[in-house]
């Protein structure tokens, strides 16, 4: 299918892990509703579920597929040789596609759900958004092959070893654009789903401290581009589920009830995304 010139309403799926298939639910509310997004957009693992929205799969069919693209099994599949390229990297050849886990499996259920599919083809336009490793800036891929896209997105540093398209190394889009709304600047409304990153709740390991420190520095970023929309005059309502209990990266156990999450704060949102659809204010928060 081609991209509009002019979308009209866009929605936008952030980073977050599991949690983002939050959006599921969000979609499904507001086709029962009349309100069709002609536009997608993600970063990070916003994509696999964007994608899967941007695909047409309905909420059950789209919670089964996402159950086999991001779980445990697919994505911790550890390189021997990492560690030793840590330890010794000039002996290890450490370089910048070091990775410590593999992307055969990941690759190998990507291509099960996306096939050849380019990003044009799919039923909703859709944009996603990584990182140039090597100058730091956001990149929007609006053509080529979705799954190459979505591994592009969800390149995080250290996990996954970064992807080349057109001559360019990119990595996880959370490092420049957590909720990517800009990448639909030029649509007439914008509705984002995104969580903040959740911070540890102790720091008992060198591994907690990093993670503290990685997810303010995320969650700043992402009130700073919000902010940055806002002041660009940019209409946008952004959606966060109210969630009952702390949900792990791949916790695909909680994917129905992220889904559900993603129903309950649509529908207590509607007054607000019906303001927004006819001119309401530049920014709301729900």
């Amino acid at each position: 299918m081609n991209a509009s010139p002019h979308p009209r309403f866009a929605i936008a799926v952030g980073s977050g892990g599991v949690r983002s298939i939050a959006a599921l639910g969000m979609v499904q509310v507001l086709m029962q509703h009349g309100l069709r997004p002609d536009l997608v957009v993600g970063c990070s693992t916003g994509t696999i579920f964007g994608a899967l929205i941007a695909a047409g799969h309905g909420a059950d069919e789209a919670v089964r597929i996402a159950t086999t693209l991001w779980s445990p099994e697919v994505a911790t599949q550890r390189r021997w040789r990492a560690l030793p390229q840590m330890l010794w990297p000039r002996l290890g050849r450490f370089d910048a596609d070091f990775a410590m886990r593999h992307d055969h499996r990941v690759m190998q259920r990507l291509g099960q759900a996306f096939g050849s599919l380019q990003l044009n083809e799919l039923r909703l336009p859709m944009r996603v958004v990584a990182t140039d490793a090597a100058t730091g800036e956001r990149v929007v891929l609006r053509s080529g092959s979705v799954v190459q896209a979505l591994r592009a997105s969800f390149a995080l540093p250290f996990m996954f070893a970064p992807v080349m398209i057109d001559g360019r190394r990119l990595v996880d889009g959370c490092l420049t654009d957590p909720l990517p709304v800009s990448a639909a600047a030029d649509a007439d409304a914008v509705l984002a789903l995104g969580f903040p990153a959740p911070m540890p709740q102790r720091i008992d390991r060198p591994s907690r401290l990093l993670a503290q420190v990685s997810s303010s520095l995320l969650n700043n970023l992402m009130q700073a581009r919000l902010a940055e929309a806002r002041a660009s005059g940019q209409r946008l309502l952004r959606i966060e589920p109210q969630l009952q209990q702390r949900v792990g990266l791949f916790d695909t156990a909680a994917m129905p009830a992220l889904v559900e999450a993603g129903r309950r704060a649509t529908e207590a949102a509607l007054p607000d995304i019906v303001s927004l659809l006819h001119r309401g204010p530049a920014l709301v928060a729900a």
